[in-house]
């Protein structure tokens, strides 16, 4: 028999046929990862910012929504499993995927290169951030953080420029975060979906950051402009 015809019939049936498509371990980690950082991350993130911002109005208010949020039923299993747990596992493995992935910075300056290498720094600090903040506001206080508390902290300076640089770190994050799980998650299809959701996702960001930074400087200069809410 000729090489040609050989090698023609030792290919079998089985040789080619082609299996199902499996979604891999790591494409289902990635998505769960990205969605991990919406919901609940980003949930409470925003649910954290707006109960702070009471801060801007009264200490009274501002003590007694901190009141309200620790005398919540189930209080421990509830963070356990909406914070703490989301939150570990959005740090972990966002720190196995920045291990594992390359940036082409030093050679190439576009602009996704850039999103990508801020990305992955500003998950890091904020990843540190969040847990250095829960620990103090959380335990070391044993739950029971009040407007002095936070005020107390604040007029350190090393924990200012901290708490300036995490908030800065965790609103750029979770803008560009957004972007991403559209993206990941089929929201937007097309350049022009993409470019459009990026100045939406963008100002989100932004949004985020102006509260937060609005929110430390009314601890430290003892600003409440909407005081009078509570009169």
């Amino acid at each position: 028999m000729p090489a040609k015809a050989a090698a023609t019939a030792e290919v079998t049936p089985e040789a080619t046929t082609v299996p199902a498509a499996v979604p891999s371990r790591s494409y289902i980690w990635d998505k769960l990862h990205s969605l991990s950082g919406i919901v609940p991350i980003g949930a409470f993130l925003a649910e954290h910012f707006w109960s702070n911002s009471y801060a801007l109005v009264s200490i009274d208010r501002y003590n007694q929504a901190s009141y309200d949020l620790q005398t919540i039923p189930w209080r421990v299993p509830v963070e356990a499993l909406l914070i703490w747990l989301p939150i570990l596992y959005h740090g972990f493995y966002g720190v196995y995927i920045w291990s594992k992935g390359e940036s082409n910075l030093s050679r190439y300056g576009y602009g996704a290169n850039w999103m990508y290498a801020l990305q992955r720094w500003t998950g890091l600090i904020a990843f540190v951030f969040i847990g250095w903040h829960v620990y103090v506001e959380r335990f070391m206080t044993q739950g029971r953080s009040t407007y002095f508390d936070v005020a107390t902290t604040m007029a350190n300076p090393l924990y200012l420029s901290f708490y300036v640089i995490g908030i800065l770190a965790v609103s750029f994050h979770f803008g560009n975060g957004l972007w991403q799980f559209a993206n990941k998650w089929g929201l937007v299809v097309g350049r022009d979906a993409q470019r459009k959701a990026a100045w939406i996702t963008g100002a989100i960001g932004v949004l985020f950051a102006v509260v937060g930074l609005l929110i430390i400087f009314g601890f430290v200069f003892q600003w409440r402009p909407f005081q009078f809410y509570a009169q």
